[in-house]
């Protein structure tokens, strides 16, 4: 299939490089074309503007900052579905599949607007981070039509070990807002215990080899222990990308009546982050907020 996929990022160009692995012809678009031109190597096909994928791909994929991007990306000026676009509802794309993490209600409006131009939408966000991706591994949560869903299932299966419909449109970003309180909440635990062990003189590293097989042990932890506790790790995200997702499950909470004291406690933390100037800091992060010292005494100063 002839697919498009805007915003070829940390997760995104691993995924654009499984789906041209599997055979599909893949056409491209970055807001900024330098960083896009390098899957042209891959075989990818670089465009200029969002709209120019409209006459190509049958499927257009998303993976872009937030909810604001993804409305650019579709509806906006150059848009898939702009008023510029010429070919917004006579081109070849049948399905728009976004793996962004955005709020559910914006979700189920930009799927009406799709629907007037007869395309369908299918709200996909992933877990599973950057190892993920490039290893093909990735969970995806799944909202739409059953329809919809099912056309596009093998498609994202190039780069996903697992596609779950949860529901109708929004029901996948509402369960990414589940998994990201879960992890958000894990990895501000961990980094506390890696700050605690540092201050009472224990060897933090080895954290993960003597929790292993308890109920302490995941891969959260064997993931974020090395980050914090030693230097020269590629990032794997930002804080400010956990503070839009967990700002996003608080309203989510707060629109549904949901009690979430946990998920309250650490977007202050990350708001904390922010107010640091840890904003674009990777992850792991996490312990230069609740333990700012512990970079010089773990990390070297990351």
């Amino acid at each position: 299939m002839e697919i498009g996929f805007c915003g070829p990022g940390l997760m995104g160009a691993p995924m654009i490089k499984h789906l041209l692995r599997a055979g599909h012809t893949v056409w491209v678009w970055n807001r900024t074309r330098a960083k896009a031109q390098p899957l042209a190597a891959d075989g990818a096909r670089i465009v200029d503007a969002p709209r120019d994928l409209v006459a190509h791909a049958q499927a257009v994929f998303l993976c872009v900052s937030d909810t604001h991007a993804v409305e650019e990306v579709v509806f906006g000026l150059g848009g898939l579905l702009g008023e510029d676009t010429a070919d917004a509802g006579a081109g070849r794309m049948r399905w728009i599949v976004d793996h962004s993490s955005i709020a559910p209600a914006a979700t189920r409006d930009y799927a009406q607007r799709a629907a007037r131009h007869g395309i369908g939408w299918v709200d996909a966000p992933v877990s599973g981070g950057v190892p993920g991706a490039q290893a093909g591994t990735l969970a995806v949560m799944a909202g739409g039509n059953a329809a919809d869903v099912t056309a596009v299932e093998p498609l994202i299966g190039a780069y996903a070990a697992r596609v779950t419909r949860m529901g109708d449109v929004g029901a996948g970003q509402m369960t990414k807002l589940c998994n990201q309180a879960i992890v958000c909440a894990t990895v501000a635990g961990i980094a506390e215990a890696v700050g605690l062990a540092q201050a009472a003189g224990i060897d933090a590293a080895r954290l993960p080899e003597a929790l292993a097989g308890g109920w302490a042990d995941s891969v959260l932890l064997r993931t974020f222990v090395p980050r914090m506790t030693e230097s020269g790790h590629a990032p794997i995200g930002s804080l400010r990308t956990f503070q839009k997702d967990i700002d996003t499950v608080a309203e989510a909470a707060r629109a549904t009546g949901a009690v979430m004291p946990v998920v309250g406690a650490v977007q202050q933390v990350l708001r904390l982050g922010a107010a640091m100037g840890l904003g674009e800091a990777d992850l792991a992060a996490f312990i230069d907020i609740v333990r700012p010292q512990a970079s010089a005494v773990g990390r070297g100063g990351r």
